[in-house]
């Protein structure tokens, strides 16, 4: 499975957990240490968790891969799982407002993760 194609099961899996504005992103010709961002917002702590969850058991499910580490999920602003060439990050809503981590790469592209009817 290439790193887009993770990515997009992650981004799926965050969506159907009603995660809000998910988003892949290309970053691997600016970053050296991964190949794709998937980031997406959750309304409160306890859907940020829902959210990390879902991601991780449908990419475990998919592909049989854990995250190498995951951080954040003490506090659940800002969780990240790391699949070395895929990195997931959930955060709270204000949190995401906040870093406003998309603006950082503005020039990479956005990759299509939703599945095509028919497919």
């Amino acid at each position: 499975m290439t790193a887009r194609e993770l990515a997009a099961l992650a981004a799926r899996a965050a969506d159907d957990a009603q995660a809000r504005d998910v988003v892949v992103l290309d970053v691997g010709d600016v970053l050296a240490i991964t190949e794709c961002f998937v980031v997406a917002s959750a309304g409160n702590v306890r859907l940020v968790r829902t959210v990390m969850d879902r991601v991780e058991a449908a990419v475990r499910a998919g592909t049989g891969r854990s995250p190498r580490s995951v951080e954040g999920l003490g506090e659940s602003q800002w969780v990240l799982a790391d699949y070395g060439d895929v990195v997931v990050h959930v955060f709270l809503d204000a949190t995401r407002e906040y870093y406003d981590i998309e603006r950082l790469y503005l020039d990479v592209p956005v990759v299509e993760w939703r599945a095509r009817a028919g497919h």
